[in-house]
């Protein structure tokens, strides 16, 4: 190994310019200091390995993490808006009344607002499901209609979403999560069999795809029945029904919700001044707010982790210290044929940063291999190292060999040579 070191030195020399050549000598110097004290370089680098390993692992985590949560948004609907009735406060802030919303304010919205493609009624409740002798109380109800599908990318793998027709006939009919249907203790035989909702006899004649669990809230356990019908059952919510907006676009968000607002003022009589009885829901809102703890998140732990990198530092500097005064004959040497300071001081501070860039490369493998192994749990999301935490590890590697090799690269310049050659 030192031999081939020694002839692609040699090669250096002859043709490259002088101060590349300078520089490819020193980084052969280094590399031959590094392989003849291999175990000692292994034990100076390891505090760089382990912070270098631990900030990959520590940022493909996140970031897959992160990545699954965003998907996961955006397969709800990043361009969707939840309205709602508000509450009516009093003079003290006392909650007085319910804001009304009828469903002529949601006949009004499609019809007038431009930037809006479609809209749905939303009746929520927590209902009582049983099957045979399954029962599962608190189970969330949503009343919608037929274009509920396409507006909450809520699609069903078996069987079929209902219908205008059942809208229109206030059909008993729903279709199920699977999570649900887990609890319930059936299998996809149970399309066109019946389940009862509140003790209402209900068809069952789709299942919807799996969603998955956000923030500990289970999106499969659900049912979903036509709104017509969830007002036959609820009649307490006519007066006070939410809807579901799509705008027609993410960068329409802002447009349709302006239109909305006007619509829903104008017909509730709403002056200048009155603050709106109703409110707005919007769906992009908490995927940039992810999105920013997200950065703080991977901000804030990469940190925490790179301290070991100044413990790796300290290493270094501890052993470069000591390779000067092993070494100090070889720059009394060197110096007496001519070697200036500035060719000792970059000798020195290249072998420290080349001991701690090796660390960094091996920090940087073993933070693969962490987050490949990771991939393979299934319960675990896809991990993927970006290509800037990479860059960022092995850059600060090579800072903290610069900033701790400075100290001991100094002193060994300063030495002087005649006191360096008496050196024993």
């Amino acid at each position: 190994m030192i031999r081939k070191v020694l002839r692609f030195s040699v090669v250096v020399i002859l043709f490259l310019p002088n101060r590349t050549a300078s520089l490819a000598i020193n980084v052969a110097t280094a590399l031959i200091q590094i392989w003849a004290n291999k175990i000692r370089s292994l034990l100076t680098v390891l505090g760089i390995i382990i912070a270098v390993m631990s900030i990959i692992t520590v940022v493909s985590f996140v970031q897959g993490m992160g990545d699954y949560f965003t998907n996961f948004l955006r397969g709800l609907g990043t361009n969707l808006m939840v309205v709602y009735p508000e509450w009516i406060r009093g003079p003290r802030g006392e909650y007085l009344r319910r804001a009304e919303m009828h469903i002529e304010d949601i006949h009004a919205v499609d019809a007038t607002a431009t930037a809006v493609r479609r809209t749905t009624p939303r009746i929520w409740a927590a209902a009582t499901i049983e099957y045979g002798r399954q029962q599962q109380t608190g189970v969330t109800l949503i009343a919608a209609n037929q274009l509920f599908q396409p507006i909450r990318n809520f699609y069903v793998d078996k069987g079929r979403f209902f219908g205008a027709v059942d809208v229109d006939n206030t059909a008993q009919v729903c279709v199920l999560g699977r999570e649900l249907l887990r609890k319930l203790e059936c299998d996809e035989s149970i399309v066109d069999d019946f389940i009862h909702i509140d003790s209402q006899r209900f068809k069952v004649i789709g299942l919807l795809e799996a969603k998955g669990s956000f923030m500990g809230d289970n999106q499969d356990e659900l049912v979903i029945i036509p709104w017509t019908t969830g007002l036959k059952m609820y009649p307490y919510t006519r007066n006070y029904l939410g809807f579901y907006v799509e705008a027609t676009g993410e960068d329409q968000i802002a447009q349709a919700e302006g239109q909305l607002v006007r619509v829903l003022r104008q017909r509730h009589g709403l002056k200048p001044g009155q603050p709106n009885d109703f409110g707005i829901f919007k769906q992009d809102q908490v995927l940039r707010e992810f999105n920013q703890v997200k950065v703080i998140a991977t901000s804030v732990l990469a940190g925490i982790v790179s301290i070991s990198l100044l413990v790796g530092g300290i290493g270094i500097m501890n052993v470069m210290l000591v390779s000067v005064t092993e070494r100090t004959r070889e720059i009394g040497l060197r110096k007496s044929v001519g070697a200036r300071r500035r060719d000792i001081l970059s000798q020195f501070l290249t072998e420290a940063v080349v001991l701690s860039t090796v660390g960094g490369g091996i920090g940087i493998v073993l933070g693969y291999a962490v987050a490949n192994v990771a991939t393979l749990h299934p319960q675990m999301v896809d991990v993927s190292v970006p290509l800037w935490s990479v860059l960022l590890a092995l850059g600060f590697s090579a800072g903290v060999g610069v900033f701790f090799g400075i100290v001991p690269a100094f002193k060994a310049a300063i030495v002087h040579p005649i006191d360096a050659l008496r050196h024993e």
